[in-house]
């Protein structure tokens, strides 16, 4: 691996779907002056640290992959983990770039100079200064610890998800699962039946679709490789069945009582006690928070060595868990399965911008808000991918980093064709843009769906999601528009 440089024209944080995808791009355009850094060994992300038993996408196959590098190789409808992170790694070996890609390496902080015009960014291997900062970390890249009572004093073995700790064996043993949430339910129907006993702490019952997921056929997989256009046409027919799911999402909850009704077969066929389905039966909207799928969720809940506890935490002690009724449930392994920092990324607590506040401290006052979710007024020349509201509950969101990945090479490009050195937003674009989004918001079911999840921050406001289709927001970054942005000049900078 090559030494980190001390210069660089643009420097990108993360070597995920967005990093990844962000430096395949960049060479493509010309743009070869670029290093990647993450604190992983290998590229994938999210993909590659979650490897816990049963991990898989909840978006069909042929939508999670770039567009200009489809897959033929998908086994299933829906993707396994260790596909998508194979799946990564190949197009990483075959696209030329891996060369600028620097592994093992964590940003501490990065600060706007206002007097040279660039990024000085902190890291783990040297400082690197740069004129471009994109930062491709992703809104799911920190787990998020609960904050319970004597966690730090558990005697027995305790790991998050996403930290999954394999040298661990649990057969045979009393395992506690805190959190019914996209993670958790993968991984209790993986591990039910080896364990001695589960006990699955659950705050709020999310809604669990079934999982129509099946292999691909031989003749399938011939045709996504040998005949052209092929593969493209289930990718643009999946797209366009995903879009139809948007009007229920932000116009007219009513319009997904078909999915709510499909919802409530799956628990009536997962589950025959009353007792239990009146438990995970919820209580909000479909919609509300994320919608999960899982035919063997419900089953493994229903197993007489499985308990639900519906009851709140109130501490764990150096051998159990006990909950506010007063039960103290005995358990030899903890894992936590309670989500990501989404509304309050880390990565923001260690950028600072042009007046010495961080991101952190800027979205702190009123939530994060930034202009097409890809720059912020105050950070000069900083393009952040998958930042506020562009996250999806519907479809994929490589197509939104893909429309991410264009608008910034379209800024770039503007900026070389008018001799600009920096842009940042004005403060009349960055908030028209997010009094649409938030005046849009107030009719979606995320607002009106009576539940509190992790797409809201905690000023009530939901900061995480696109309340459009993603065509729509493709559109509004198709074109770089600078007439948005207060802009400084090469020769003023100079």
């Amino acid at each position: 691996m090559s030494t980190l440089p001390e210069k660089v024209r643009i420097l990108v944080v993360g070597a995920g779907f967005a990093g990844l995808g962000a430096a395949i791009k960049l060479d493509e355009a010309g743009e070869h002056d670029f290093v990647v850094v993450d604190k992983g060994e290998t590229v994938g992300g999210t993909w590659r640290d979650n490897t816990y038993p049963g991990a898989a996408c909840d978006v069909p196959s042929q939508l999670y992959s770039f567009s200009f590098a489809p897959n033929p190789s998908w086994s299933r409808s829906f993707s396994p983990q260790p596909e998508i992170q194979a799946y990564l790694e190949d197009v990483a070996r075959t696209s030329g770039v891996l060369d600028r890609f620097h592994f093992g390496v964590s940003v501490t902080g990065a600060a706007w100079d206002e007097t040279d015009r660039v990024w000085t960014v902190d890291t783990s291997a040297g400082t690197v200064v740069a004129d471009v900062l994109i930062s491709g970390s992703g809104g799911l890249s920190e787990p998020k610890l609960p904050e319970i009572d004597g966690i730090e004093d558990f005697r027995g073995e305790i790991f998050h998800s996403a930290q999954w700790n394999h040298d661990v064996d649990l057969t045979g043993k009393r395992v506690a699962v805190i959190g019914t949430g996209a993670s958790a339910i993968q991984i209790i129907p993986s591990i039910v039946e080896k364990v001695a006993h589960l006990d699955v702490y659950q705050r709020t019952a999310p809604w669990v679709m079934p999982r129509h997921d099946r292999a691909y056929t031989g003749i399938e997989r011939l045709g996504f490789r040998f005949v052209p256009g092929f593969q493209k046409l289930y990718r643009t027919a999946i797209y366009w069945g995903r879009e139809t799911f948007v009007p229920a999402f932000t116009w007219q909850p009513k319009i997904a009582t078909p999915a709510k009704l499909a919802a409530l077969k799956n628990i009536e066929r997962g589950i025959a006690d009353p007792e239990l389905r009146a438990k995970v039966t919820p209580d909000f909207e479909i919609g509300c928070k994320r919608i999960l799928i899982s035919n063997t969720y419900y089953p493994a809940l229903a197993r007489s060595s499985t308990t639900l506890v519906t009851d709140r935490i109130a501490s764990i002690t150096p051998t159990g868990i006990v909950t506010t009724d007063g039960t103290e449930r005995e358990v030899d392994c903890i894992i936590v399965a309670t989500g990501f920092y989404t509304t309050d990324q880390p990565i923001a607590h260690g950028i600072k911008g042009r007046d010495g506040r961080t991101l952190a401290d800027v979205w702190a006052e009123h939530g994060m808000a930034s202009y097409k979710g890809t720059t912020t007024r105050g950070f000069p020349n900083l393009f952040q991918i998958v930042g506020a509201n562009t996250g999806l509950g519907h479809s994929s969101m490589v197509f939104i980093i893909e429309s991410q990945i264009a608008y910034i090479l379209s800024a770039l490009a503007t900026m070389k064709e008018r001799g600009v050195a920096a842009v940042e937003p004005t403060q009349q674009a960055q908030d028209a843009w997010n009094t649409d989004l938030q005046r849009r918001m107030k009719r979606t079911v995320w607002s009106t769906g009576g539940c509190a999840s992790w797409y809201l921050d905690e000023h009530g406001r939901n900061t995480t999601l696109w309340p459009r289709t993603t065509f729509t927001f493709r559109s509004q970054l198709k074109r770089f528009d600078l007439d948005a942005y207060d802009t400084i000049t090469k020769e003023l900078a100079s």
